[in-house]
Parts: structure tokens; sequence; C-alpha cells
């Protein structure tokens, strides 16, 4: 097995959960091959159980595609039937989690980016006695929503970690560019940013239109000649933005910064094109989530405590941007 070592700037705190749904819906469990998992271990022998992941995710990121393949290797491994749904729009987010409790699962995992549309949908998952676990955004919401835990990264800290990393460079005016309006964990991004660079500024795109991402963050260049550095919330909107950058030719005077992770990301990393990146570890988020139902079903076990479990962040750097590329290719960073 390949040795992974890399100098990680892994910051203590409390969790954020976000878990995210997009507009189509596919069955992502798998009958395992007998006695083997996806990754060549055994399968539970547990009875099959039957887990919903429900998220925000939207069309074209990336990022949801990691914390899926983590949910189905455990879903392999546990013997768990796992069905992922998707919608980044909270109305049609809490539909999904509806038809998750109407079709009488096991388990039910769920991004809240857009917690008070699920309030009502997870709070009757809950009184039909089906466990909950939150992902990726709403830490400070998941158990007043129901969950008994959340796996994630703490957004206020990340966003205040990237503030601090571009104060350092001597950044003024960063604009942190957020693709989706009304997501809790990407406004907390951004407040962090603020909390230590009072000169930052957000400017909204529509996270399901890369055109109009382009063209936004182009006219926003264009216009505020003081923009010392932009920040994406994902690694498919950095590489759009660094587009951006590159076509204005500003590479020398507007530095790019960015939140999470993939393959293409790491290597501008590598390359100098991008500053550093803060990584939440998706894969991990779809694999624990789906992991703590299984261990909850079979022994009432609940991981966290009631916590928070912290999946980031961590800076991610020219400084250890290597160590990290094959996995990040292999879309398990």
């Amino acid at each position: 097995m390949k040795k992974f070592s890399w100098r990680a700037r892994v910051l203590t705190a409390m969790v954020v959960p976000v878990l995210a749904l997009s507009a189509c819906s596919s069955q992502g469990g798998r009958d395992p091959d007998p006695g083997k998992a996806d990754g060549g271990g055994q399968v539970a022998d547990t009875p099959e159980i039957k887990v919903a992941m429900i998220t925000h995710a939207g069309p074209g990121d990336t990022f949801w595609d990691i914390v899926r393949k983590g949910a189905e290797e455990a879903a392999a491994k546990d013997n768990v039937d796992l069905l992922y749904t998707s919608d980044p729009e909270g109305g049609r987010q809490a539909q999904l989690v509806q038809q998750a409790v109407d079709q009488g699962v096991d388990g039910i995992v769920v991004t809240l980016a857009k917690p008070d549309a699920l309030r009502d949908a997870l709070k009757r998952a809950s009184d039909a006695g089906i466990p909950i676990v939150s992902i990726n955004s709403g830490a400070d919401v998941s158990a007043e929503m129901g969950a008994f835990t959340h796996f994630g990264s703490d957004e206020a800290l990340a966003g205040a970690t990237v503030g601090a990393e571009l104060a350092a460079e001597g950044s003024t005016h960063p604009i942190c560019v957020i693709h989706e309006q009304g997501n809790v964990a990407q406004e907390a991004r951004c407040a962090g940013v603020k909390s230590k660079v009072a000169g930052s500024e957000i400017v909204y795109v529509t996270g399901t239109d890369m055109t109009q991402v382009s063209s936004t963050v182009t006219a926003k260049l264009q216009a505020s000649s003081d923009v010392d550095a932009i920040i994406g919330l994902g690694a498919p909107f950095t590489q759009t933005i660094l587009q951006a950058v590159e076509s204005l030719d500003l590479q020398d005077e507007v530095k790019v910064a960015s939140f999470d992770l993939n393959g293409e990301l790491a290597q501008n990393i590598i390359d100098g094109k991008v500053l550093f990146t803060v990584d939440q570890q998706p894969w991990l988020q779809g694999y624990g989530s789906v992991d703590a139902l299984w261990e909850a079903s079979r022994g009432g076990f609940q991981i966290g405590g009631g916590q928070p479990v912290l999946t980031g962040p961590a800076i991610v750097d020219k400084s250890n941007a290597e160590s990290v590329l094959q996995f990040a290719k292999d879309g398990i960073r």
C-alpha cells in the first residue's frame, strides 16, 4: 500500500455539516460480491439496511462525486442499500427527504445547507424513528434538526483560516465568490474571511451556470482595480475563476485561493497558479456518515457523543500538494 504522508495543517474546531442534493436521483448501493467489498475487504454479515443520502449537490460540482464515492464504498462494506438523491433547491430537497421517509428507509444522511427548508421533513423522519446523520453543512443546527452526529468542517474557522493566509500574503481586498445564495456554509466561509480581512467583499454567482460565473467574475475584476485576491468556494468554481483571472492577464495582481479539492486544482497549486485550498475531506464525510448509520443499526452506537465529527479544515498548499495529488485524481480527496 502506498504510504500517505503529507504536512497537513489541520485546525481543531467544531464541525459544520452539509449534505447535498442535485435534481437527479439514482440508486448508489449495489449487491456486493460474495465475501468481498469494493475495497477488497469482507462484507458485513449483518442484515441489509436501506440508507438514503440526500444532498444539495448542483450539476457539475465534483465535490459531491467524492462524497458519493465514499458513501458507496462504506455501503458496499456494510451491506447497505444506498439510495442517493440530490437537489440544490431547499424545497425539493425536503421533498426527497419525505420520499425517503415514505419508503421506510433505515437511516438518512442529509446536508443542511438550507436548514429551514428541511426542518419539517426531518421532524417527520425523527417522529418515524429514522436515525439521521448530517454532513457538510449545518453543524450548528444538526442536533436540533434531529441528527445524532454531523460529519464535516467548521466553515467559519475554515473561512478565518483563508483570511489569515491571505492577510499574511498582504491582501487587503479579497473577493469571496458564493456560488449558491442562501447556503449557510458558504456564507459562514466568507464571513470567516472577513473576520481576518475587513476589506473583503462577497460576489454572488449562479453556480449551475459556469458561463455566468465567468462573466460575473470577469466584470467584477474589470470594475474593481483594487481587488488583490479572489476565492472560489469549490474546486470547479475556482477553476473558472482562475481562467477569468488569466484571460485578463491579472495573475501577478490577483491571487487565487480556494476551498475543497480535486485533481486539477491540486495540480494548479503545484504549478503555482493557485495559492492554496482548504480541504474538508468529502470522501470521509460520505464514508463516515453511512458507516455511522450502520453502526447505529447494529448496536445503537452513536459516533461523536452528540458532537460533530471533524473532517477538516486542512490547508493544502505548494508544500504538500504533491502528496495529495494522486488521491485527488483518484477521487478520494
